[in-house]
């Protein structure tokens, strides 16, 4: 299938590794131009050819400076994906009911919602010249926020309603926007020790391993396994093909059956 994504400009956020990483190298093989923001590159990253451009986007500012760096060399843009998310949570803000101090719910909201918010803000008039679109990587946790950091939960329903929001909004200008929303997803947050089910493993006093083989089912995915990257990463360029032009203010769920209402 041709989506029709070649000589396309494309702006990718959170880009370095994972969920981003594998988007930057879908559009890459499908012969779009891309810049990648993130604020550290990979080796992996490099190897696609991205234009990379270093940005902190939980900081104030530095969202629009990114967007500007992006256009400062050409001033076209298609496709904006918002990917960059997470955040810093300590040990401490684990075990808070009231998910962790103000700090950690300033740094979480900045980099999940008012980065995404900003980034868009940033790229409309661009993205409206070429009646492009925009995809913002939402949460299965943000309509199930059990067992995940409360303020990333909140950040990707707030992330969830801006979107819908902002498609009927914009639609006149033929920009597009839509949210994919990943389940359990094979990243670093998932498979590393220091990452945040590695931390909840340690807490528990349980093997890391041990955890992350039972999370699948203890999710309530019915495939029985973790979501690969990739998989993400096609969901994200069919929305952001010109060849989906109906495809407005929809939410592409791939989280291998876990939420269980339709």
């Amino acid at each position: 299938m041709d989506l029709n994504l070649a000589g396309k400009r494309v702006l990718v956020t959170g880009a370095s590794r994972g969920i981003g990483l594998a988007i930057v190298e879908g559009f890459r093989a499908e012969g779009a131009e891309v810049v990648a923001v993130s604020r550290k590159s990979t080796p992996e990253l490099e190897a696609t050819g991205a234009t990379f451009v270093s940005a902190d986007l939980a900081a104030p500012g530095e969202p629009r400076r990114a967007v500007e760096a992006a256009l400062a060399a050409d001033p076209r843009l298609d496709v904006l994906v918002n990917n960059a998310g997470g955040g810093e949570v300590t040990d401490a803000d684990l075990l808070d009911p009231l998910g962790g101090s103000s700090a950690t719910w300033e740094n979480v909201l900045a980099l999940n919602l008012g980065a995404a918010v900003e980034m868009t803000r940033a790229a409309m008039p661009a993205l409206s010249q070429a009646g492009g679109a925009v995809v913002n990587i939402g949460s299965s946790s943000a309509r199930d926020p059990r067992g995940v950091p409360l303020p990333y939960a909140a950040a990707k329903a707030g992330l969830n309603a801006f979107s819908r929001g902002l498609a009927e909004k914009v639609a006149e200008t033929g920009v597009r926007v839509n949210v994919v929303t990943p389940g359990s997803t094979r990243t670093a947050i998932m498979t590393s020790p220091d990452g945040y089910v590695g931390r909840v493993a340690a807490s528990m006093g349980v093997e890391h391993d041990t955890l992350l083989a039972a999370l699948p089912q203890q999710s309530g995915m019915v495939t029985g396994t973790l979501i690969e990257p990739a998989e993400i990463a096609r969901a994200v360029l069919l929305l952001a093909s010109p060849t989906m032009p109906s495809a407005v203010g929809s939410n592409w769920t791939v989280d291998g059956g876990t939420l269980k209402t339709p």
